[in-house]
């Protein structure tokens, strides 16, 4: 199974994880994007939906996983980290605990999104509207300014057919100068890459990740059904 899809993207090589993150192995950093901490007790309360509890900790799960993994030197939370103002209040305190964990003893960056509020202290890190590393910038929402990008927001997902049967999932969006990556939250949804909100953002020839249950694979836009 190919659990890992390598490609180039400004003149850098980074790996696209079945997991949703992305790996730059130079920089021993880790991205994900759109976590959404606690989403599942914000739509509970506000919308009297009876939905289990436990995305902040499935999402926890498997980010220490990752962080397991791959050992980062740093990881970059591309905004949407926590789903709401009152997030932290809601969050247990074993989970706060483990997201405090993770981030010690790392460069651990929380870039702003437009869901979430400024990280609280006790979860470590440092605050970022942008960061720039070695000619990528990272943010969580794209922007229309030249140079590489990388940003989150959308939760693009793809849709292919496969022997008359339609496959769809999360995936990663690339072209020459942007990168949109999946939503890795457990409990966010996805918007299809042809919807115009994205594809505005792309040139013709673009290209995906698809993430698949335990395999990534890239295709081309013309593979892409709506």
């Amino acid at each position: 199974m190919h659990h890992v899809a390598p490609f180039e993207f400004a003149g850098h090589s980074l790996q696209g994880d079945a997991a949703g993150s992305l790996y730059w192995p130079a920089r021993r950093t880790l991205i994900v994007s759109d976590l959404h901490f606690e989403k599942g007790s914000a739509m509970a309360q506000r919308r009297h939906r009876h939905v289990p509890p436990y995305d902040t900790r499935a999402t926890l799960a498997a980010l220490g996983m990752l962080i397991e993994r791959y050992e980062p030197a740093q990881v970059i939370c591309l905004g949407d980290s926590f789903h709401d103002l009152g997030a932290f209040a809601r969050m247990d305190e074993g989970d706060c605990a483990t997201l405090a964990s993770f981030a010690c003893g790392r460069d651990w960056v929380w870039i702003t999104g437009n869901h979430d509020p400024l990280p609280n202290g006790c979860f470590g890190g440092r605050v970022e509207d942008v960061l720039t590393l070695d000619g990528i910038t990272f943010r969580h929402q794209a922007e229309s300014e030249s140079g590489f990008e990388v940003s989150g927001h959308y939760h693009p997902k793809a849709s292919i057919v496969v022997a008359n049967s339609r496959v769809s999932g999360r995936c990663f969006v690339v072209d020459d100068t942007r990168l949109i990556m999946p939503a890795f939250g457990a409990f966010t949804g996805g918007l299809n890459v042809l919807d115009p909100a994205i594809r505005g953002w792309l040139s013709e020839d673009f290209s995906v990740v698809l993430i698949g249950r335990e395999r990534v694979v890239r295709m081309p836009s013309r593979r892409l059904v709506a």
